[in-house]
């Protein structure tokens, strides 16, 4: 199987590794600092690695816009200044016609308005995590002396948005919120939230730590995690959130799930890697310069090399790489191949297939009944968005006609 030469693989960096100033009690991440003591992988991307990732980076993307992601642990840990680094020098690195942009994951800790200046005036785009009203937020989301996060993560919004800074909002969904979506969303509209994501807390558990997905005849199947929200729960969440957005949020507020909905339906590919046919297109690079698959299969079964010993172009084109992406599509179970919203769904993403299909032949996502529920409901009302839009009238303008009634 050869690489498509004008595949570009983005790469998810993260220069402070595990290390983060809270201790949420569903992260997947954190648990990781065992594993990279025990591997002593240094607790920060040095400046010389920093540089051969960046200039690598660069070589490895066709252009004319390459993007560098910088997620965690907590990247802001790092401080300011070594972020106005960055920047010095990925100008220094870009080539003649190039364009650099990055984005931040952040809990918004650290944030303040030196941070929300440089970021608006570098054009950072900002992704901050935040749960909801205070209750739902602080109930898993602690710092490491124990103590609440909501007031300063919100503190942190409003800075950003004060500054103009292009910020995403990040909701895990859980079993804190999950059965309150018209409060958690109407928090969101209060607060001024435009662009807005719901992330289902699955985090497959194997005798309570973070695993990937089990392989291999008579291996154990994981558990969910045990704070995940119930099967149909979230589905439930998202079209209460659907009806309430569609009747009067179009064009107002970004919500990922309802675009990646809308894809399909309007003819456009997918832009989430949870619901593309395919994955393996988003890697790793750790703090060693270790080159990994994916976010969630940081591990060595799935470590493709380093960029110490290779450069990002040649491992972005590993036979094993493109196998992991294309094992997404090949490994569904016969159920999903005959379901009636496979285009909008595909699977889910593979680390969340846990569960036994109603037919018995294979695994599914421990989320299916709710993607399949949330599709079909949402499916009438982004019909009628779709055609108002390839009439080219403003997203703004958008009346629903079409009567929704809740699925579940």
């Amino acid at each position: 199987m050869g690489a498509d030469p004008l595949r570009e693989v983005l790469v998810m960096a993260k220069p402070t590794g595990p290390r983060c100033n809270l201790r949420c009690d569903y992260c997947y991440y954190v648990g990781k600092s065992a594993d990279f003591a025990a591997e002593k992988k240094p607790g920060r991307l040095s400046d010389a690695l920093l540089e051969r990732y960046v200039a690598q980076r660069l070589a490895a993307s066709p252009g004319p816009v390459t993007h560098f992601e910088w997620h965690g642990g907590e990247p802001t840990l790092l401080g300011l200044d070594w972020y106005k680094r960055l920047v010095r020098l990925q100008k220094r690195l870009c080539p003649p016609g190039r364009r650099i942009t990055n984005g931040l994951q952040t809990n918004g800790l650290l944030l303040n308005e030196a941070w929300a200046t440089f970021l608006r005036d570098e054009g950072f785009s900002v992704g901050l995590s935040l749960d909801g009203p205070e209750d739902c937020h602080d109930a898993y989301r602690r710092t490491v002396e124990g103590g609440p996060s909501h007031a300063r993560a919100l503190r942190a919004f409003g800075i950003l948005e004060a500054a103009g800074v292009f910020t995403n909002v990040l909701c895990v969904v859980s079993k804190a919120n999950a059965g309150r979506p018209v409060e958690v969303y109407n928090f969101f509209r209060e607060i001024g939230v435009k662009r807005l994501q719901f992330l289902p807390l699955v985090t497959p558990t194997v005798g309570g730590k973070g695993a990937e997905l089990a392989e291999g005849e008579g291996a154990a199947v994981p558990d969910p995690h045990p704070l995940a929200a119930g099967r149909e729960e979230f589905g439930d969440f998202l079209c209460k959130v659907f009806n309430l957005w569609i009747e009067a949020d179009v064009g107002r507020i970004v919500v990922q799930a309802f675009d990646e909905a809308l894809r399909p339906i309007h003819g456009v590919a997918h832009s989430l890697c949870v619901h593309r046919e395919t994955c393996g297109d988003v890697a790793v690079l750790e703090t060693d310069g270790s080159f990994y698959a994916c976010d969630h299969y940081v591990d060595p079964a799935h470590r493709l090399g380093s960029i110490v010993d290779n450069d990002i172009a040649t491992l972005s084109a590993d036979p094993r790489l493109i196998a992991f992406g294309v094992a997404k599509r090949g490994s569904l179970a016969t159920y999903c191949l005959s379901c009636e919203v496979l285009s909008s769904c595909n699977g889910g993403c593979p680390k969340d297939r846990i569960s036994p299909a109603p037919d018995g032949s294979g695994l599914v996502a421990w989320f299916c009944p709710s993607w399949k529920g949330f599709f079909g409901h949402a499916r009438p009302g982004l019909e009628a968005l779709s055609v108002h839009m390839k009439a080219g009238r403003p997203l703004r303008d958008f009346n629903q006609t079409v009567s929704i009634s809740a699925s579940h």
